[in-house]
């Protein structure tokens, strides 16, 4: 039993610390690439006003499913109406699917559904062109991999995971070796 307790290494020491780094960089290692959701500003850096062309902001965007919308407006003159295709087009607000409207001008909408979203400013502004419609989609499934082509990221990853890993957990077993034979 005394013989255990002499090679345990105490949390503080360098040896503890280092172990830790190398752990934490282990597992970030491992951490799959994801895509991020990706949150849109409408309207860019001109907000959601009146005299913007909303069609021609969102015409050149993919959204998708996890995205969300940011409302950027003077909470005092315009709101966020969601309605239906029929009442979008019409600039109609009577019957709203949703009020997005918080108060603060400042309102954010998940895009967590696979499906068209129509969003207007119910106090008039609609018939200057404050509408929006954005169509959502799942992400398109990654690009498989060629083996003979260096530059695909899922080709990477692979590498990552068939390299780089069993690398870390090798010097890590080394450094291991090392420090048990040093005490």
């Amino acid at each position: 039993m005394e013989g255990l307790r002499r090679r345990l290494v105490p949390f503080g020491s360098p040896a503890a610390v280092t172990g830790m780094v190398a752990f934490m960089f282990a597992v970030l290692v491992m951490v799959p690439e994801e895509v991020s959701a990706k949150r849109w500003i409408v309207g860019d850096n001109m907000g959601w006003t009146s005299n913007v062309n909303y069609t021609i902001w969102a015409q050149d965007k993919h959204f998708y499913n996890g995205d969300w919308l940011f409302f950027v407006y003077d909470r005092n003159q315009m709101d966020v109406i969601e309605v239906n295709k029929t009442n979008y087009e019409t600039c109609n607000a009577e019957h709203i699917l949703h009020n997005w409207t918080t108060g603060a001008g400042r309102d954010v909408v998940p895009l967590n559904v696979t499906r068209h979203y129509y969003f207007i400013s119910s106090k008039g502004f609609c018939y200057g062109g404050m509408k929006v419609a954005v169509r959502v989609e799942n992400l398109p499934p990654p690009p498989s991999a060629s083996p003979f082509k260096e530059k695909n990221s899922a080709m990477k990853s692979t590498y990552r995971g068939q390299f780089v890993l069993p690398a870390v957990f090798a010097v890590g077993a080394v450094w291991h070796a090392l420090l048990r034979f040093s005490w």
